[in-house]
């Protein structure tokens, strides 16, 4: 306040400052002066929104809450320091001087330090309905359906006020004008924005008179976006029987749209671009269709003309007299050739004939009885001999055996002057194994003869 009125001071009475005039950029610096030296730094927590990164490096971003926002600038030797990744709707606290942007006269914060203070409760809110959209197949890749390649008629889900409804007309326009577009006007923000959109896809799978939608909306905060992410419109999106284009936002914006669409386009021009072809594009196409075509069509007469030309020549050969000629020699060369056959089968039929005659008559009883009578005769001549021979045999081993037998007898020995000498049953080899007074009995060659042992010797040599 003491600024204030410093300032008013100095410029003197009323009167004097009604003929000092100033200039708008006067005015501005002045405000900034103000703004500069009357706030110190200052912390404020808030949420990103509308965040930009030129190529300067520069920071520009809106740090708002549930009722108030305030442009923000981070200069690229302040945020090179910052270990955040920016998004939308991340709360951040941040510290910075309060300052005027003098050339538009924009009320702004130029940060120095940026801490982050944890999610949003719209980023909250917004990853809450994803995951849920996202467990519940909304997002499934497999429902998504492709696009006509040439529509017959475009539709539209959009402001039909806005910039964004004439930049898609005008590129509609560029690259294929004859495709017609309906627009399903809608408001794209505020209370009753959701509602509206929901109505329009309702309306428009109800009409089913277009091949495509292009949901589109131009950039914003999060809050101007925040009916692209309601859950009426995803679900809406969901039933839809026609192929959406899902265009909200700039390129870094995304929403609940974008992910149950069919398609997302960065832009609204670029999905007005994914809508139709290029007609160049087509048209090139169609002229070289046609000149294949040309070529085609050429390429088959002058084949045309050679099968005619061939079957004329072919005509003259196939004439009736001609064939008739070829088949009466066809028909005496098969004719000789059945001789030929016919020939060589009898003769064939014939050895086999003989052969089957000659093996029958090796085969007749009678030359069978014949063979086995004879075999049975020189059989009968070889038991017979054979038979004489093992008697033969048999008779003279029985001799040697009977001769071997006499000369190695008892009786042989007892012949030679040998006794069996018996004591008791017992016959006795050694004069050790008698007593005194036992019985022998003694048989020699011729008879026998009843002892008894009076003296015994145990030392004779056996060669005495």
């Amino acid at each position: 306040m003491l600024r204030i009125m410093h300032i008013m001071d100095s410029y003197g009475p009323e009167s004097e400052r009604d003929r000092k005039v100033l200039t708008v950029a006067q005015l501005n610096r002045e405000a900034r002066r103000l703004l500069e030296t009357g706030l110190a730094m200052v912390r404020v927590e808030g949420e990103l929104s509308n965040i930009a990164r030129p190529a300067s490096g520069h920071w520009y971003f809106t740090l708002k809450d549930q009722s108030a926002q305030i442009r923000c600038a981070m200069f690229k030797t302040r945020n090179r320091y910052v270990q955040l990744e920016l998004r939308e709707g991340q709360a951040v606290i941040v510290r910075g001087k309060v300052s005027l942007y003098e050339a538009r006269g924009d009320y702004q914060l130029i940060v120095e330090n940026m801490q982050d203070a944890g999610v949003g409760a719209l980023q909250k809110k917004f990853e809450a309905l994803r995951r849920q959209l996202e467990a519940e197949g909304l997002f499934a890749p497999e429902r998504k359906r492709p696009l006509p390649q040439l529509p017959r008629r475009i539709g539209v889900v959009t402001s039909p006020t806005g910039a964004v409804i004439r930049d898609i007309l005008h590129v509609l326009a560029r690259r294929f004008p004859g495709v017609p577009v309906r627009i399903y006007p809608t408001a794209v923000q505020g209370d009753q924005a959701a509602d509206q959109i929901v109505a329009a896809l309702a309306n428009a799978g109800r009409r089913r008179d277009c091949d495509v939608l292009i949901l589109a909306r131009g950039g914003g905060s999060l809050e101007d976006l925040w009916p692209f992410n309601d859950e009426r419109v995803a679900r809406a999106l969901h039933r839809c029987k026609i192929p959406v284009i899902s265009a909200v936002g700039h390129e870094t914006d995304v929403t609940i749209s974008d992910f149950v669409a069919d398609m997302r386009a960065p832009t609204p021009t670029a999905a007005a671009s994914m809508a139709v072809p290029d007609r160049q594009t087509w048209l090139d196409r169609l002229s070289s269709l046609s000149s294949r075509l040309q070529r085609a069509i050429v390429s088959v007469l002058a084949k045309r003309g050679e099968q005619w030309r061939w079957l004329a020549g072919r005509h003259r050969q196939v004439h009736p007299q001609l064939r008739i000629a070829q088949y009466a020699q066809r028909v005496d060369e098969l004719d000789l050739r059945l001789a030929a056959l016919m020939r060589l089968y009898l003769g064939r039929r014939r050895e086999k004939l003989l052969a089957a005659g000659a093996r029958l008559q090796s085969l007749s009883p009678q030359q069978t009885l014949l063979r086995a009578q004879n075999r049975l005769d020189v059989l009968s001549t070889r038991i017979i001999k054979a038979m004489g021979r093992f008697l033969e045999e048999r008779r003279t081993r029985l001799l040697i055996a009977g001769t071997t037998l006499g000369n190695v007898g008892p009786q042989a020995t007892l012949e030679r002057g040998y006794a069996i000498v018996r004591c008791q049953q017992k016959i006795i080899t050694a004069a050790a194994d008698l007593q005194r007074g036992a019985p022998l009995d003694i048989r020699m060659a011729r008879g026998s003869v009843h002892a008894t042992v009076d003296a015994i010797e145990t030392n004779v040599k056996n060669d005495e």
